[in-house]
């Protein structure tokens, strides 16, 4: 992996950025810091207001692994895209298979809710409607949680596709629910000439693998098991990073672009 901040970098993200891409980012980790209790997360302020400068110049959106409904209170403006569940919400034609993602999860829920407390009573179920994360990061003993989860897990029906994160578990439907797909799918639908994925976490791995060529792919924390090419330190980087990118990108308004307005 190399520092998109060095100078290899900024020669990189020079040329990327004169193809007027759409900067897309992860939210938990990435464009907000990574806390004990994700109910309190906002996106900070400075952040923000890079995001609204960028957004008149590019398209930017957020892709998250949180529901919609969860996230939407935490912004301050409106992004141009708003990709949630892991790619589940927000997608063209994505309403069709809300019924039985929705369904397949109350079945979950029915097993997993009665059982959780006497695996660990720090071990909290947050229901996303399509989606279910297992959070353990006030675990009394994680390791004992996650083979306990693991042997619950695979008692649902029908099978969820399992996807381990810091401290948490996130169940979703088989095939379903990839954020490499869901960026796809926008390129797919603009006439954007690229597009600047960061995120931080094994969800945007899903993106990092892709390996395509109209992708910047960038890691927040660098990681020998990364598939992205690129990487920042650490969240406190975003900003610089937000900055160097708003350097990089002419300042003349994007056609019909705006600068956010409330989310």
């Amino acid at each position: 992996m190399t520092d998109l901040l060095g100078a290899e970098g900024m020669r990189v993200l020079r040329e990327f950025s004169a193809r007027m891409p759409l900067c897309l980012f992860d939210f938990d980790g990435t464009l907000a810091p990574l806390a004990p209790d994700p109910a309190g997360v906002l996106l900070p302020h400075a952040v923000q207001l890079r995001l609204q400068a960028l957004q008149a110049r590019v398209p930017v959106g957020i892709v998250t692994g949180r529901s919609l409904a969860d996230l939407r209170p935490r912004l301050e403006f409106r992004t141009d895209y708003l990709i949630g569940n892991h790619g589940l919400e927000g997608l063209p034609g994505e309403r069709r298979m809300h019924a039985a993602l929705v369904a397949a999860c109350e079945r979950w829920r029915a097993l997993l809710a009665p059982r959780l407390p006497a695996i660990d009573p720090g071990i909290w179920l947050e229901d996303k409607q399509l989606s279910l994360s297992i959070h353990y990061l006030h675990a009394r003993d994680p390791d004992a949680v996650e083979s306990a989860l693991s042997a619950l897990f695979a008692q649902l029906s029908p099978a969820p596709r399992i996807i381990p994160g810091k401290s948490v578990f996130s169940l979703l439907p088989p095939g379903r629910g990839d954020k490499g797909e869901a960026v796809l799918q926008l390129l797919r639908a603009t006439s954007a000439g690229g597009a600047l994925y960061v995120g931080d976490d094994i969800t945007d791995e899903d993106v990092f693998r892709l390996r395509h060529p109209d992708i910047l792919s960038v890691r927040v924390e660098p990681s020998a098991a990364s598939a992205a090419p690129w990487f920042v330190a650490d969240h406190a980087a975003m900003l610089p990073l937000l900055d160097r990118l708003l350097d990089c990108l002419p300042v003349q308004s994007r056609p019909g672009g705006h600068a956010g307005g409330a989310a």
